[in-house]
């Protein structure tokens, strides 16, 4: 054979050989849909690999990317190549070898997202489960009123309904893809169950609140275990969130019985929790206790036994909320959000002034100030207690405190034991921020109240005050000073800030001291010698004590190395300067006689002395630097 014979058999050959694959795969995909559609009926299963099932003769044959066909070119290209024919041995004698089928048939369409239109499943899911839950609302109240139906029949019809729904969603969750239709149901039912037990309990008096209590506790048990079982979360926000809004209206408002309800479901949502990582069944739980408790609280009677048995609710919720958080942060991923959620619980205790007497309140407030404080103390040893979480509810005992202060004490003593408060706090906590910021949050309240009593206006006109006033004003005016300077020490020691905050801090702080001592200076003249006398011996006692500072501040700054002296230096000078301008600008225009004379001679040789001393001990300092 001449050559072009050879090159159109060789083209002939490899063309067999294509359709030779073509056919065995469409083979294998006809064996494949054939096996499909006669097991349709009963399941979808998996189809098999159709290469486990070729002839021995497709057995795979490896293929380059570029298959080269005698007569067409190196550069034809396979439109697939793992549909390209197999390499041809010899030109007289070719051989097929098809390759194997696609594991599976070509899609049809393009493939849906899983879960794209489950979100349609859910929302109707849960629109069902607020349309029936409104109908048993109705059943139990409307009915009632209307007089349709005998109680019984309303009671037990409600009760019929749900057994009905839990059963269904019992059945329906063992199917495939029944699970939304499943949780959908059994909250329903449940729901259901829970509004029956309130209406018996409330609306027709058939059994007393305890009983009702414990029925009630047992229905949201058995629902919440269901969602356990079922490890469905979402079963369980549809059991309680509907709950917050429907027990109310089954009962005809807030009352103490529909408080000691959400109670008791709150305390049954939380051993389902234990071991779950249910971030949002814990914030329904919270919110379940929390808000029937803050509307009672605006909306209670005087009646001191109801006032007591909501208080008692009170710290029934916030005992709730912080054993709940304990157990349940071992296994959560959301500490800081457990953590918000757990201060969020303590709110009916913080808000308890709105109804009950100034010592329960303050009693209650300070306790749980204690509490949250011991457990941020030994924080470290709790499981799961970080960092994040101590600063959250260290916050939360700051805030305790102040609001235990604030409602026990008037501003006349809340004042004094405010800024005290503030001293311990940024001694003892000054490496912790929450400690230091919970500092500055409790002297700034303590100074309003300090304000509220001994404003600017008594430094310029003399001023007489009550006695209980001015003991007051004396002790606040110490802490004060006191206060300026450690809480600005407490943020300055740990360093990190730039040296222009530093200053402007200690700025700030000496101003505050400064007005602290004047403000004590004068209110003991007033209060030992009048208003006359008193007054401005008060102010000439005041300008020799900013002096007196200045020296000291000086003075401690000759002490130290040339490169630590320029703050203390700056701030000496500054008091020097503020003396002498209140020396010119008040104490010259408004002191008299005796007065005017003596702060004069004071202080001008105290300056004296200042300026002799300063040089003084910088020759001596400069004379041992240049010994060493």
């Amino acid at each position: 054979m001449t050559e072009p014979d050879q090159a159109i058999i060789g083209r002939l050959s490899a063309d067999f050989a294509v359709m030779a694959s073509y056919m065995a795969r469409a083979s294998a995909d006809l064996r494949e849909l054939s096996r499909i559609v006669a097991e349709r009926p009963n399941a979808v299963v998996a189809p098999v690999a159709p290469a486990a099932q070729a002839p021995a003769a497709q057995t795979p044959v490896p293929q380059a990317p570029a298959a080269q066909v005698p007569g067409y070119g190196p550069q034809y290209q396979w439109p697939n190549p793992a549909w390209g024919p197999a390499p041809v041995p010899a030109a007289s004698a070719p051989v097929a070898a098809p390759m194997p089928a696609p594991a599976s048939a070509p899609a049809a369409g393009p493939a849906r997202k899983p879960g794209s239109e489950g979100w349609i499943s859910k929302a109707l899911a849960v629109a069902g489960v607020a349309v029936t839950l409104v109908g048993v609302v109705l059943l139990v109240v409307l009915a009632a009123q209307a007089g349709i139906l005998a109680p019984g029949i309303r009671v037990g019809a409600g009760a019929a309904l749900s057994v009905a729904l839990v059963g269904i969603g019992w059945r329906l969750n063992r199917r495939p893809g029944g699970r939304v239709g499943a949780i959908a149901l059994a909250a329903t039912g449940i729901a259901a169950a829970y509004i029956d037990v309130i209406a018996v309990t409330t609306i027709y008096g058939w059994v007393p609140a305890a009983a009702g209590l414990a029925l009630a506790a047992v229905v949201a048990a058995a629902g919440l275990t269901l969602a356990r079982r079922w490890d469905s979360e979402h079963l369980g926000l549809l059991v309680l969130v509907p709950l917050i809004g429907l027990a109310p209206a089954v009962a005809g408002g807030i009352t103490l019985l529909v408080v000691g309800f959400m109670l008791a479901l709150s305390a049954a949502s939380l051993p389902v929790q234990l071991g779950r990582d249910w971030i949002g069944l814990h914030a329904a739980r919270i919110a379940a206790a929390t808000l029937p408790l803050l509307i009672a609280l605006v909306s209670v009677s005087s009646d001191a036994t109801e006032v007591a048995w909501l208080a008692g609710a009170c710290g029934i919720a916030t005992i709730l909320a912080l054993v709940g958080a304990l157990l349940l942060l071992p296994h959560s991923r959301h500490p800081i959000g457990m953590a918000l959620l757990t201060a969020a619980g303590t709110l009916p205790v913080l808000a308890l002034s709105l109804a009950a007497d100034r010592v329960t309140s303050a009693v209650m407030a300070a306790a749980l100030s204690a509490a949250m404080l011991g457990i941020v103390v030994v924080g470290d040893r709790l499981p799961a207690v970080t960092g994040a979480v101590r600063q959250v509810w260290g916050a939360l005992a700051a805030v305790a405190a102040l609001i235990a202060v604030t409602v026990a004490f008037d501003g006349p003593v809340a004042a004094p034991v405010l800024l005290a408060m503030a001293v311990v706090v940024a001694v003892v906590g000054r490496r912790s921020a929450a400690a230091r910021w919970s500092a500055m949050g409790f002297a700034a309240i303590g100074t309003l109240y300090y304000l509220d009593n001994a404003s600017i206006a008594t430094l310029f006109t003399a001023t007489a005050l009550d006695a209980p006033i001015a003991v007051s004003t004396l002790v606040s005016s110490i802490l004060l000073a006191a206060c300026a300077a450690v809480v600005t020490w407490s943020w300055t020691a740990r360093g990190g800030l730039d040296d222009d905050v530093v200053r402007i801090l200690w700025a700030g702080a000496a101003v505050a001291a400064l007005y602290a001592v004047t403000m004590f200076t004068v209110t003991a003249g007033v209060l030992l010698r009048g208003e006359e006398y008193g007054f401005f011996a008060g102010h000439v006692a005041a300008t020799i004590c900013w002096i007196g500072v200045a020296a000291a501040v000086l003075w401690y700054a000759i002490r130290l190395p040339r490169a630590e002296r320029s703050l203390p230096v700056g701030g000496g000078m500054a008091l020097v300067a503020a003396a002498v301008a209140k020396l010119f600008l008040f104490d010259l225009g408004t002191l008299d006689g005796i007065f005017r004379v003596i702060v004069f001679i004071v202080v001008g040789l105290v300056l004296l002395g200042m300026g002799a001393g300063y040089a003084r001990l910088l020759a001596q300092q400069d004379q041992q630097d240049q010994a060493v």
